[in-house]
């Protein structure tokens, strides 16, 4: 009887484990990707055209914010008057009784004045959360982000403020805030430059 080993299953017709391999929509473009041959003197043209286009739709769900700040903070905290709800509709008087307490409103927006920062949004992937164009965000780079938090993220050397997310398989994304279906959520992979520079904390508008 011969001891000949068996003939080796080619590779191709090698039947993969359930589950095996990289997940689809995994890769750099966040979907099912195909074979396609082309001639050996475009492959560079097409890799940087698809690098273009990659970049130009990131572009458009970062959503750039702009205007960084610093607060400045008055020696003198500037205590206002805080109205209880019960104050009528109307002009609510001066009057001490109607006073709940005095607010010191840096106070109330800023934890600590040497880590905290301000940037302007600029774009509408944040509205169902409150945050329009021209609001100033409140940023502090002392917090631990943590998932669920919204935070100020530089993606590819650009400025952007998302909601923290993780797939189950611990891979990052930055959620927008937007049923209008404009802005997608970012998929953070490997090949991105990615860092989270403060949680933010709070915000505030002028309406005139």
């Amino acid at each position: 009887m011969s001891d000949q080993s068996k003939p080796e299953t080619p590779a191709s017709t090698r039947k993969r484990a359930p589950g095996a391999g990289r997940k689809p929509g995994s890769g750099k473009f966040g979907e099912p990707t195909t074979v396609v041959r082309v001639p050996v003197s475009q492959s560079a043209v097409i890799k940087d055209f698809l690098s273009a286009w990659q970049r130009k739709r990131l572009m458009q769900d970062i959503d750039a914010v702009g205007d960084f700040s610093m607060p400045t903070l008055e020696s003198r905290p500037q205590h206002l008057p805080l109205y209880g709800s019960s104050v009528p509709a109307g002009l609510p008087s001066a009057a001490d009784d109607h006073v709940e307490k005095r607010l010191d409103p840096s106070e109330f927006l800023i934890d600590s004045k040497d880590t905290t920062f301000f940037v302007t949004i600029q774009g509408q992937s944040m509205i169902d959360i409150g945050l329009l164009p021209g609001d100033k965000a409140v940023v502090d780079r002392a917090k631990v982000p943590a998932i669920g938090d919204i935070v100020l993220a530089m993606l590819d050397g650009e400025f952007t403020i998302k909601t923290l997310g993780r797939h189950k398989d611990g891979r990052v994304r930055l959620l927008p805030a937007n049923n209008s279906g404009a802005y997608s959520p970012i998929e953070i992979s490997g090949e991105m430059q990615f860092e989270i520079w403060g949680v933010v904390t709070g915000s505030f508008r002028r309406f005139r």
